[in-house]
């Protein structure tokens, strides 16, 4: 019986051994390696470049006031609609100390000077009505008496303003309304009734009663990289995107390139702007990211195929072509296709990747 399995024991070991030797020997023959077959075919080939940046209006107007004093009314707020000269809100002028004894001063000097002069009027038109004077005389204290009065109205007139802010010979003019500057939409107002305001003067800008700015005039602003800020020019047109409305498309022409680059971590990079040309039944809101596109460089109508079916030599380039090395020129890549300039036409079948078994 031990006989019999060591027998067997043998046997399986020697098949053992010989499938060994079959499989390796299998495994080390050349296999036929299988291609995918690619067609030339002819389309367009376009290189671009994106760029980050905002939407934003192309002028936004501060509105300040003329005069220091406090918010006594706000009629707009921000999202409304204005047009130039609307009133958008109403300061009450907190007068100053010196400024109003001062011109109350001038008030009564000038009330005095005044009745001075209109008694000696009346003297001299009751003399002219007897004949006593001459016409010449009465005529010069009548000038004299008119001079003196219009100095008094403007006395009063200028403690009006100084009390009100307001001219009484030219209401339409007061400076205590803060209008609009511009037709457009209101996009802030920072100040509220009761807040204390400033004129701009010499020390300071002045408190900004509301943003103002056209909405219909929009412009893509963003930075462009030095390395390709040389390959457009103004008046190329764009493509922009902006996600926060469902990645919405807009065109756009490149209108500004900045003449001189600013660094960012070790990178130069210029400003650029574009018109954005937006349709009537759109509304954007200024501030939104978006993203740029501009084609840099294009190939119409050309004869392309995947970039992967490529073989280089040295420095020459082939591809398979009926199983022939066949050298090509190449054109344009987007990264994944690539123009053949030489050496291929449309219909032609060329040897792709490699298909594993």
């Amino acid at each position: 019986m031990k006989k019999v399995f060591k027998i067997l024991f043998f046997i399986a070991l020697i098949a053992a051994v010989v499938w060994t030797f079959a499989y390796l020997f299998k495994k080390s023959q050349p296999q036929e390696k299988v291609y995918d077959t690619v067609e030339a075919t002819i389309s367009t080939i376009e290189k671009k470049t994106v760029i980050t940046g905002q939407i934003n209006p192309r002028d936004e107007v501060a509105i300040k006031p003329q005069v220091s004093g406090i918010i006594s009314h706000i009629y707009k707020e921000a999202g409304q609609m204005v047009k130039k000269d609307e009133v958008i809100a109403m300061v009450k002028i907190i007068p100053d100390v010196a400024n109003l004894a001062a011109t109350e001063s001038q008030v009564k000097l000038a009330k005095l000077n005044l009745d001075n002069v209109e008694k000696t009027f009346n003297r001299q038109k009751a003399l002219k009505d007897k004949g006593l004077i001459a016409a010449e005389e009465f005529e010069k204290s009548q000038l004299e008496y008119a001079q003196a009065k219009e100095n008094y109205d403007n006395a009063l007139d200028q403690l009006n303003i100084v009390k009100e802010g307001i001219s009484k010979n030219a209401s339409e003019y007061t400076n205590t309304s803060i209008k609009s500057t511009i037709d457009g939409m209101i996009l802030d107002v920072p100040v509220k009734v009761g807040n204390s305001v400033i004129n701009s003067n010499t020390f300071n800008d002045g408190t900004t009663i509301a943003t103002v700015a056209d909405m219909r005039d929009m412009i893509f602003e963003g930075k462009m990289d030095e390395t390709e800020v040389g390959r457009i020019k103004e008046g190329m047109p764009m493509q922009i995107t902006i996600g926060a409305m469902n990645d919405k498309h807009f065109d756009a022409v490149l209108e500004y390139i900045a003449p001189k680059g600013t660094s960012e971590n070790g990178a130069v990079f210029f400003k650029m702007k574009a018109r954005m040309i937006i349709p009537d039944d759109v509304t954007l809101r200024a501030g939104y990211s978006a993203n740029g596109e501009i084609i840099i460089e294009q190939a119409v109508d050309a004869v392309v195929i995947p970039e992967s079916c490529l073989v280089y030599s040295n420095d020459s380039t082939f591809v398979y072509k009926d199983n022939v090395k066949t050298p090509v020129t190449t054109g344009l890549s987007d990264g994944v296709n690539i123009v053949i300039t030489e050496g291929l036409s449309e219909g032609d079948k060329i040897r792709g990747n490699e298909i594993y078994q």
